[in-house]
């Protein structure tokens, strides 16, 4: 599961003071997801975490009980390459369920088809954040968008969390002002003759 909200937040406190990405580590993945992810990336196939899955991960104080992956092109053949040398698989959508992955280290992850409110997945690649994995970067959506996308959806377990959202999306841009702030004046110190 999930890191708790304390534990995330003095992540994200240190972490933005040492001018590091504000994201909240380590990663909530057991060996088995981290294998899986790592296959999906090492394949190159492109994808996001989103939800509040993703929120975590960036330090909002939320608890969901999965992570969910929003992925490009689902037909990709890659996709099933890559989960099959993990010992998971791709589940296609059919008339009574979801497309979904199963397997090892499958069981955490939903799949997404589309995103309230966002547009297309080429689209909101560009507001995503990088987290490391390994030598790898997980794609992961930034908070704006997530509470843009629980906004849209306005369903009641999302009215709930937007308060929430708001707060860390406050939280985060406060910490990340000042660093970035110190690192312009030193830039334009270097640059001064």
């Amino acid at each position: 599961m999930f890191a708790t909200p304390l534990f995330c937040w003095n992540n994200l406190r240190s972490n933005a003071f040492k001018g590091a990405s504000s994201v909240a580590a380590p990663l909530p993945f057991a060996e088995n997801e981290v294998r899986l992810l790592t296959a999906l990336l090492r394949a190159r196939i492109r994808f996001m975490v989103v939800g509040l899955s993703a929120a975590t991960m960036q330090g909002a104080p939320v608890v969901t009980q999965d992570v969910d992956l929003w992925f490009e092109k689902l037909g990709d053949p890659k996709i099933s390459q890559a989960l099959q040398s993990v010992g998971a698989a791709y589940v296609p959508p059919s008339i009574l369920n979801p497309p979904m992955l199963a397997g090892a280290g499958a069981e955490l992850f939903d799949v997404v088809i589309r995103m309230d409110g966002l547009g297309t997945f080429a689209s909101e690649l560009k507001h995503c954040v990088d987290v490391p994995l390994g030598r790898h970067k997980l794609k992961v959506l930034s908070l704006q968008r997530i509470l843009v996308s629980k906004l849209a959806a306005n369903r009641a377990k999302d009215r709930l969390t937007i308060p929430v959202l708001r707060d860390a999306l406050a939280t985060a841009t406060a910490i990340e002002a000042p660093v970035k702030t110190r690192k312009t004046k030193r830039a334009n110190r270097r640059s001064k003759p």
